[in-house]
């Protein structure tokens, strides 16, 4: 049985000194929302943690895998991860949502390519 190898890219984005409200629940969920539509993907379920007294944590799962967010609103900091796969799904259009809507003054990004269907000894 001959097996087709498929490449996927995760991204791992660090965004330091936000303009936008780190600890905006609702903000930070339509962000990650729109960001999912624009890379191709489904989002199937949400979960929204607030952490006290600031931070919040979305976790969206998609159809093609998850996207999420860690908010240190004191520091200005979020941590994203965004991973999607299947044809026509672009992880880089989610990325530009996001930094468009959080407005880093910088960033710092890990790509991430998993191959899925190569075993390994």
């Amino acid at each position: 049985m001959e097996s087709t190898m498929l490449k996927i890219k995760q991204l791992l984005v660090d965004l330091y000194g936000c303009r936008a409200d780190l600890d905006d629940d609702e903000l930070l969920q339509r962000v990650l929302e729109e960001a999912a539509e624009k890379a191709g993907s489904t989002v199937v379920n949400r979960l929204v943690h607030r952490f006290h007294p600031v931070g919040v944590s979305v976790f969206l799962i998609l159809a093609e895998t998850h996207i999420s967010i860690q908010t240190w609103p004191e520091h200005d900091y979020a941590a994203v991860d965004i991973f999607v796969c299947g044809e026509g799904n672009d992880p880089s259009a989610a990325w530009e949502v996001i930094r468009e809507r959080l407005e880093p003054e910088s960033h710092e990004i890990k790509e991430i390519t998993r191959s899925i269907g190569e075993r390994r000894a």
